[in-house]
């Protein structure tokens, strides 16, 4: 039986790791305990996802933060859209879009941290911000022009 262990496990492995125990162990002992979780293909997903962020959290110390601040403040990133009539946009541009122009220019933002001010609707010049550590919300300008 496969499972990821929510906590260290004396003598079989760390918090995060997958191991391998017999049925009887993981089933009555492990799982009922709150120590391990079942390897499904969601489980394995979230903790990968889990021991990401858990790493971004450690390498973004504040003098990073304030670094990558500057950085952003300085950056501007264009969004190609389709548009209709009187230069309208089909949908609205969003957070995530803005975090994958970003993630072009190598500069990996979680998309639930960028808020936008206004919604964007129509091509033009727009300000997303980013909330990064306390008070550090530096602002990236966000040029939404006509996709060709």
């Amino acid at each position: 039986m496969k499972l990821i262990l929510k906590e260290d496990v004396e003598k079989l492995g760390t918090a995060g790791d997958m191991v391998d125990v017999k049925d009887g162990y993981g089933r009555n002992y492990l799982i009922p305990q709150g120590k391990a979780v079942m390897a499904t293909p969601g489980a394995i997903k979230q903790f990968e996802h889990l021991k990401r962020e858990a790493e971004l959290r450690a390498d973004l110390t504040v003098e990073k933060a304030k670094e990558l601040a500057k950085t952003l403040e300085a950056t501007s990133v264009t969004i190609g859209v389709t548009v209709g009539e009187d230069d309208k946009i089909h949908g609205t541009v969003t957070n995530i879009q803005v975090a994958e122009a970003l993630e072009e220019r190598d500069i990996i933002i979680d998309r639930r941290k960028i808020s936008l001010d206004q919604d964007i609707k129509t091509l033009g010049e727009y300000t997303a911000t980013v909330d990064l550590i306390g008070e550090l919300k530096p602002q990236v300008k966000v040029w939404v022009v006509k996709e060709e």
